[in-house]
């Protein structure tokens, strides 16, 4: 699993420095005031080395010492990010895309201690829940599209007309689907939907019968309901990217996870259901 993590990583990375030597609008997304163009392309060989060279050596030989010196890498490059953001109040999709990085890396750094049972009762494990879900849908579907659209220079009303109705009945139906999804994971699963606080039974009701990943089918549909409400390309990039990292990298981590905890019924259940498209026979 990592092996992939690591590859994809090189290869976004690879293809990021590319898109900002061939593309002056997706170069300009990326840059900060008063920052030259000479300053921002001295960290090419840093992340062609340290970051995507590294991945690649990482995909073919499994050492630890590479993966905590990528994310170190990473780490060096947010705060630099960060600082430089603070300091000409701009480069927000640098600095996101930067601490998403380093976000992923600890992630693959530190899996195995991120899946932790919940302890909680009912009433806290939904208070929880909700606080989860609220803070979720206001990075990933209102503080991430500004910056993106902000970044493209495309932060203007959404659309009027008939793709604003479209969007809104697509947007309010996968948000009712996330929504049933938490209730059924906190309801009998007796846990919230994230990692650190998860589930202590196997849900198989609910939304759960037809299909394994509601929760991110509902995500990945929101995001794509954003995307059309404002007819954005690099939104939708941000959409899809998003569900194939989490197909290729995060859904993986969790499965392994789960066959560990509930064994053989959880790889029945597998067999059974798909991950992305529903069965409702």
């Amino acid at each position: 699993m990592k092996e992939t993590a690591y590859l994809l990583q090189a290869a976004l990375i690879s293809v990021w420095w590319v898109g900002l030597a061939s593309n002056l609008t997706f170069f300009a997304a990326f840059q900060f005031d008063d920052m030259s163009p000479t300053s921002f392309w001295a960290f090419f060989i840093p992340d062609i080395v340290f970051i995507a060279g590294l991945s690649v050596i990482r995909t073919y030989h499994k050492s630890s010492a590479f993966e905590y010196i990528i994310l170190g890498a990473f780490g060096y490059a947010s705060l630099y990010c960060v600082n430089a953001t603070l300091l000409t109040n701009s480069g927000y999709l640098s600095t996101g895309l930067m601490l998403s990085g380093l976000a992923y890396n600890v992630l693959l750094c530190f899996n195995s201690s991120l899946f932790r049972t919940s302890s909680s009762r009912l009433f806290f494990n939904a208070t929880k829940t909700l606080i989860q879900i609220v803070c979720i849908w206001l990075i990933s579907l209102v503080a991430i599209p500004y910056v993106i659209l902000e970044a493209f220079g495309s932060a203007t009303f959404p659309r009027t007309g008939s793709g604003l109705y479209v969007a809104g009945l697509l947007f309010c139906c996968f948000s009712i689907l996330g929504l049933t999804s938490a209730y059924y994971m906190v309801r009998y699963g007796e846990g919230t939907p994230i990692p650190v606080d998860q589930t202590n039974r196997l849900v198989l009701s609910g939304p759960y019968r037809f299909v394994r990943n509601p929760m991110a089918i509902a995500g990945l549909g929101q995001g794509l309901s954003v995307a059309l409400l404002f007819f954005s390309l690099p939104l939708t990039t941000y959409c899809l990217l998003g569900g194939f990292v989490w197909h290729l990298v995060v859904r993986p981590l969790e499965e392994r996870d789960m066959i560990e905890r509930f064994g053989e019924p959880y790889l029945d259940y597998q067999k059974r259901i798909s991950c992305w498209i529903p069965r409702f026979d």
